[in-house]
């Protein structure tokens, strides 16, 4: 570690340890980077040549690790100037100039000072004090140490100029001679230190101050030890490294901290009217005074009345095609917490889609906000767009709720209907129009488009209201995310993409937008944004779609414990936050299967389950298959978790949906494993319809008896048709006059009773762990073992068996709940069922036949079944339950 030599322990001990309420500053050599806030004790600077020392003051020294910086070469007074900041700003320009010793009286009355030391090219130290007096921003310019030769006639002059988003292009000084750069004595006093003081009016000021030392008898130029220009913010500091993001401090100041690693320059971008093409005011920030390791970072005073912000980054080395770098971009703020849309400049093109706003989130009543924190097991979920739930006009709600947020909410009865207890949200990041909700460009806030009138700030409160009536009614709020890809343009590109992005050729990704999950600024902003919507909105977990992207590395070989997941895994705030990972890849609209690592936190989509009831229930799957994914998917959940920890479903948001299932088989729908039933497409033959209707009975009450976790898919309910499409644009919006349809009343109420019956046996349907051998047996038709290895057989039947036969009395009527026996029948043929022997005294009583018409194929009040065998029709599914027989 390099220390300047000073003349006292004192001095190099404040130097190292004295922070700035304001942010680090640049202090030479390899200095550690200091933690800010740090408490500093007043100093006695002593007057040299006076008999009196000065009076103490408070100062704050700001210190940080020595960087490289980009070169400053003489200053071109006769440049011309392509300022941005000039539009709305007056020319700055000095309006006193005094002698400066440590002993000015005016040093007592600076307000909030920060200090600034440097090292020279040529040894010795510059120290710049910036602090307000009298409505004005004063500089205080002293230098020491410095070898400039034996002559006592040496004097030293200031080259100094002023910018803002050109830190290599000065502003004008004055309006009548143009000039862009000045020359100010320093005066020497009896200690042999040249000081001078600059004054400016706050009215002009943010703007750097930069300048260089010229002694008089000779032509060179004195910099600092980087050998560019010795370089201060005026108006506005140095700021801090943490949080990322825009933040604000008590004082109401504003601190921005933006990472890039291998930005040559950034520029800090403040609009005060979002559907202007060109900033207010452009910073470019000092490398030296606003960077720390990674992060670029300022702080603004909360008086200024700009609305937006964003970021331009220099370097063609940003983006992973450097033809297609544009320097004039201006880059969205990854971690902005309200973003607003602007107005793109048809023009130059400069203007992202998106701003940050500058302005803090919404206060929002959380109080009496009681989160239902569901064990996994008893779950229920339904998936839900939440634009597409409401936006039909069938859903008779007002124009400004429909598709939102809001209108999710004067829904809420249709999910109590269904008997769900939490409801998955599709991504709700802002995302690229044109490719849909799974391209995203953000990962901090609710998209617009779900808020009334298309607000930030009211998209962000009527989801957190969503979320809080949800709880209110005992059902959890899932949220979607992506986090391996973004879109291909609008999100990240060109802040630092070989940071961000795959940008390895032999990855076989799309490094265009998939990011690098595992480095280290990608998982921050993971974490940083789970830990965002768990805190903020009260979020109860996350499905990652495209999870198997998380394993992967720069070089896209999969990790055995890759940390972006184990973080999560191991992040106490997600204690109680169902954690789900979803291998389904949106851009190549396919599932992926791998060994998830889960620490026994992660949940999984399982992608198994829903392939492999399709086959069996289409007639060409094995009964070993099916038995596998009734009893939880032991072969994927057994190491350490247990059947909770499988979300089951049979449809989702692409691919078929449920009725587009059991209608249409054709060649292109090969990997879809559906079946027709018979005839392709639409049809008005009964004994098509009659099959199609069983079909899809018998997908649900699979999905509602196995153990695991069920997934409704929103629109099955009510029998909407993608045409057989399998494309995700394909799907329309939910048709509420569908509910009011034959096929929609009995789907629902038969959606509502399994629901039920997961609740009232969950002793059975609900468990945690895997069953024991002794609880379940498996059946033939005629009570011989099943045929696992045949694969021509299409029947299976299980008993599920209670551990105290006879001893539990349900909380819904006064009959014992004894065992239940399941069937399947997958055939083209009815099967005779021999049904297992009860105890003496109950009697076997048919709950679900999906053979029967409705209403009676569902029931909790049917008649003991007497007869045997039981005849079980083709593609047909039962269960029976036993209880206390009344004679």
């Amino acid at each position: 570690m390099h220390l300047f030599c000073y003349s006292s322990f004192l001095l190099i001990w404040v130097s190292l340890l004295s922070v700035g309420k304001q942010g680090f500053l640049g202090f030479g050599g390899d200095m550690t980077t200091l933690s800010p806030l740090l408490a500093i004790t007043p100093l006695c600077f002593c007057n040299c040549g006076s008999v009196e020392s000065s009076k103490s003051i408070h100062y704050v020294c700001k210190t940080k690790k020595s960087r490289p910086t980009r070169r400053f070469g003489r200053m071109d007074v006769g440049k011309d100037s392509r300022l941005l900041f000039a539009r709305s700003r007056v020319a700055a320009q000095p309006t006193e100039q005094m002698m400066f010793t440590s002993s000015n009286p005016l040093v007592d009355q600076l307000k909030e000072v920060s200090t600034y030391r440097f090292r020279t090219e040529i040894g010795g130290h510059v120290k710049i004090s910036v602090g307000k007096i009298n409505g004005k921003y004063a500089v205080y310019v002293e230098v020491s140490s410095l070898e400039l030769g034996a002559s006592d006639s040496i004097s030293l002059m200031l080259i100094w100029g002023i910018y803002t988003s050109d830190s290599s292009c000065f502003m004008p000084l004055d309006s009548s001679s143009h000039a862009r750069t000045r020359e100010t004595p320093l005066l020497q006093n009896s200690c042999a230190r040249f000081a001078t003081e600059l004054e400016f009016e706050a009215k002009q000021t943010p703007f750097y101050l930069s300048f260089f030392l010229k002694p008089t008898s000779s032509v060179v130029e004195i910099r600092n030890h980087n050998k560019s220009n010795f370089c201060v913010p005026i108006g506005f500091d140095s700021g801090y490294p943490t949080p990322l993001g825009l933040s604000f401090s008590t004082d109401g100041s504003m601190n921005f901290a933006f990472f890039s690693r291998n930005a040559a320059g950034c520029v800090l971008c403040l609009y005060d009217d979002s559907t202007s093409g060109k900033p207010a005011l452009e910073l470019d920030l000092d490398p030296y005074v606003n960077r720390s390791g990674d992060i670029w970072h300022a702080s603004l005073e909360g008086a200024w009345t700009f609305l937006s912000y964003g970021y331009r980054c220099k370097g063609a080395a940003l983006q992973s095609d450097a033809d297609k770098f544009d320097a004039g971009r201006v880059l969205l703020d990854p971690y902005s917490k309200i973003i607003i849309n602007s107005v793109t400049d048809n023009v130059s093109g400069l203007l992202p889609k998106y701003l940050g706003r500058l302005c803090k989130e919404p206060v929002f009543d959380w109080s009496d906000d009681v989160p239902p924190h569901l064990e996994m097991e008893k779950l229920v979920v339904y998936r839900v767009n939440v634009m597409r739930f409401t936006k039909d006009n069938s859903s008779q709600i007002s124009s400004d709720a429909a598709g939102t947020f809001a209108g999710l909410i004067e829904k809420l009865s249709h999910f109590k209907n269904l008997g769900v207890n939490a409801v998955l949200l599709e991504s709700i990041f802002p995302f690229d129009e044109q490719k849909g909700p799974y391209f995203p460009c953000h990962f901090f806030s609710p998209s617009n488009v779900y808020g009334p009138s298309n607000g930030s700030v009211a998209a962000i409160s009527s989801m957190k209201e969503m979320v809080k009536r949800l709880h209110a009614n005992g059902i959890e709020v899932l949220l979607e995310v992506v986090f391996t890809h973004t879109a291909e343009a609008g999100a990240l590109q060109g802040i630092d993409d070989s940071s961000y992005y795959c940008t390895s050729i032999t990855t076989g990704l799309d490094s265009q937008n998939a990011l690098n999950c595992n480095h280290p600024i990608v998982q921050r902003v993971i974490l940083d944004s789970l830990q965002h919507w768990v805190t903020e909105f009260h979020i109860d977990g996350f499905c990652f779609i495209n999870a198997l992207s998380l394993l992967r590395s720069f070089g896209g070989e999969y990790l055995s414990r890759p940390p972006v997941v184990e973080a999560i895994a191991f992040d106490p705030l997600f204690s109680k936050t169902k954690i789900i990972a979803d291998c389904w890849d949106p851009k190549e609209l396919e599932a992926k299967e791998t060994a998830f690592p889960h620490w026994k936190k992660w949940a999984e989509m399982n992608t198994k389950f829903c392939y492999d009831i399709r086959n069996f229930l289409r007639g060409e799957g094995l009964l070993s298959d099916l038995a596998t994914r009734l009893c939880g998917s032991g072969d994927i959940f057994s190491s350490g978790r247990g059947p909770a920890f499988s979300f089951n479903f049979i449809t989702r948001n692409f691919g078929l949906p449920l009725v587009d299932l059991v209608s249409f088989s054709g060649d292109e729908l090969a990997s879809e494993l559906s079946w027709n039933c018979g005839e392709e497409g639409p049809t008005n033959k009964t004994t098509i319809l009659e099959r199609r209707l069983k079909q899809i009975r018998n997908y649900l009450f699979v999905l509602f008896v196995s153990l695991g976790v069920p997934v409704l898919n929103m629109g099955d309910e009510c029998g909407q048709s993608s045409g057989g499409s399998t494309s995700y644009g394909s799907r329309k919006p939910f048709d509420w006059n569908a509910l009011s349809t034959g096929f929609g009343i009995q789907t629902t109420q038969f959606i509502s009773f399994l629901s039920s019956l997961r609740m009232r046996r969950s002793d059975l349907l609900q468990k945690r762990n895997f069953l024991k051998e002794e609880n379940i047996d498996w059946h033939g038709s005629d009570q011989n073992p099943p045929r696992w290895e045949d694969p021509s057989c299409k029947f299976l039947a299980m008993t599920l068996k209670v551990d105290n036969p006879g001893s539990g009395l349900s909380s819904e009527s006064s009959h014992v709940e004894g065992d239940m026996f399941i069937a399947f029948n997958a055939a083209g043929r009815s099967e005779s069922v021999t049904l297992p022997e009860v105890p003496e005294g109950m009697a076997w009583h048919r709950l679900v036949d999906t053979a029967l018409p409705f209403p009676g194929f569902f029931s909790n009040d049917s008649e003991p079944v007497i007869r045997q065998p039981y005849e079980m029709k083709s593609h047909s599914c039962i269960l029976l339950e036993a209880n206390i027989h009344d004679d």
